[in-house]
């Protein structure tokens, strides 16, 4: 199992941060995936540029505040924990990860890629958001 934490300040406000990153099926501002696909009001799925699924359930949806979900592939299981925290014309972001490999040979590079995937998607909100 591994934690991953990230924390930033996006400069936007909550509402227009949360929508961004709750709209699931507007992916066009995340550079790491090719589409998503819903599966029901709780449930999607995304695919990465090689076409890779993950799926993503939802366990807990507090309106900007908190998003929580477990999502699942091949290779991992895990859940993902979003705190929004309004900070004036700012959004202040921490996203936990918490996951486990299914295949003991990627344990060594979880962590790492853990990170990059966060840092990525960090990158790619901010970008999103000065559209």
């Amino acid at each position: 199992m591994a934690i991953s934490n990230i924390k930033d300040i996006i400069q936007s406000d909550i509402q227009s941060v949360w929508d961004v990153v709750l709209a699931v099926e507007d992916y066009s501002w995340r550079s790491d995936l090719s589409r998503t696909e819903i599966v029901n009001e709780k449930q999607f799925i995304e695919y990465t540029k090689e076409g890779y699924p993950t799926t993503i359930t939802t366990t807990v949806v507090e309106p900007y505040k908190r998003w929580e979900f477990d999502m699942e592939n091949s290779n991992m299981k895990g859940h993902w924990v979003g705190i929004f925290t309004s900070i004036g014309n700012e959004t202040e972001i921490d996203f936990t990860e918490n996951v486990t490999v299914k295949k003991i040979v990627m344990k060594p590079f979880l962590k790492a890629f853990l990170k990059k995937q966060q840092t990525q998607f960090v990158s790619d909100l901010k970008k999103a958001m000065l559209r």
